[in-house]
């Protein structure tokens, strides 16, 4: 019997606020553990949350990228479960009411273009950190916990590992370009769990589903949607069932093991927080967002293949982070050829970058410069 895979992911995103969700607390990577904390993050009794304005902000600018629809209002609630990272007993989220619902984004794969559609968009808190140091004894730093989380659910539309690597590159070029998140995934700031079943080729009734959670590169993505697709098959063909479970990648053994059984969302037992008040966005002010958003990265691809008669190579490469196609725009404006452009920057400078790890925003060689040195070039100087 011939099955296909059905694949839904659920994408993690930190927010670039420099503060907390619902305290006042840095969000900065790297601290030593701990130090970043206060009776709310963590989850001392009779403390109140206070929004973070930005943390909503950022999150309707994402829904208005990926088309969603941003709801005039929405609130947070609940979700119940206990782990040691995380300090009261529930994390704050959102459930019945997100504040994104529906959109999409359009992925390429083999050269054929499909659109996968996204549930939802929803704000929650982040969990703190638990750290084993292999000798039988565990840590828990809290410093993440209450950063502030975007949760980006899609449809489960996507059908196999390499439509999964090319939407989460999407959806990391996305809030990267609009400035809500760095997605760094090495540092956590971009994770994402995908929800794996098989069903036979043809039919429509979705298989029993395993959830493979927090995994943080491309190529650990894929490798794990890809060993879970066998398995699964490899099960059914030895006459055996699915079981809903939570499973981890052993990135070290190549597979993936079982973690737990998997919850249902009436486990988690959600309810309204009655600490904070639902939110309600003003019309003029989502547009205000909306307006500022500008020139989005797949339109702006397109223009420079149109504009500047690029290779779509080029485009890619420019477009993939704003300061980058906003420094080539300039120096055009300054009198650079395109593609002289375009080879300089895909060049030396990104030698020059790599090799100082920075970004072209902090390069020593300025739009105006480039032009400079192209023209005495063109003089023969």
């Amino acid at each position: 019997m011939q099955y296909e895979a059905v694949i839904g992911l659920e994408i993690h995103s930190q927010l670039l606020t420099n503060t907390k969700i619902f305290c006042g607390c840095s969000t900065q990577f790297g601290s030593e553990p701990n130090t970043q904390t206060c009776p709310i993050c963590t989850g001392n009794p009779g403390v109140l949350p206070v929004m973070n304005k930005k943390a909503v902000e950022y999150v309707v600018r994402t829904g208005l990228a990926v088309d969603c629809t941003i709801s005039p209002v929405s609130r947070f609630a609940r979700k119940n479960y206990f782990y040691p990272d995380l300090p009261k007993g529930y994390q704050i989220s959102q459930f019945e009411f997100p504040l994104c619902e529906g959109g999409h984004v359009d992925v390429t794969v083999d050269g054929t273009t499909k659109r996968i559609r996204l549930n939802r968009i929803h704000l929650e808190e982040d969990a703190g950190k638990n750290v084993h140091d292999g000798a039988g004894e565990s840590s828990v730093d809290l410093n993440r916990a209450g950063v502030p989380l975007m949760e980006i659910v899609s449809e489960p539309d996507l059908r196999s590992s390499q439509e999964a690597v090319e939407f989460m590159k999407k959806l990391r070029s996305i809030v990267r370009y609009i400035g809500v998140s760095d997605g760094n995934m090495d540092e956590g700031s971009l994770r994402c769990d995908a929800n794996i079943s098989i069903r036979p080729v043809g039919t429509e009734e979705l298989g029993v589903k395993a959830e493979i959670k927090n995994m943080n590169s491309f190529r650990f993505i894929e490798k794990a949607i890809d060993y879970e697709i066998k398995r699964q098959i490899n099960v059914l063909n030895e006459g055996g069932r699915i079981i809903q479970e939570t499973r981890l990648w052993d990135s070290e053994r190549g597979v993936t093991e079982s973690m737990r059984s998997k919850e249902e969302s009436h486990d988690y037992r959600y309810f309204p927080d009655p600490d904070l008040m639902p939110i309600e966005l003003a019309p003029e002010w989502v547009e205000e967002i909306k307006a500022d958003i500008g020139e989005l990265s797949a339109a702006k691809r397109e223009r420079f293949v149109g504009e500047y008669k690029l290779p779509e190579h080029d485009a890619d490469m420019l477009t993939a982070e704003k300061t980058t196609a906003d420094w080539f725009e300039e120096a055009v404006k300054l009198g650079g050829e395109p593609k002289t452009v375009s080879n300089w920057i895909m060049g030396e400078l990104m030698k020059l970058m790599n090799r100082h790890n920075i970004g072209i925003e902090e390069c020593s060689v300025t739009p105006k410069k480039l032009v400079e040195l192209l023209n005495l070039i063109n003089k023969g100087v």
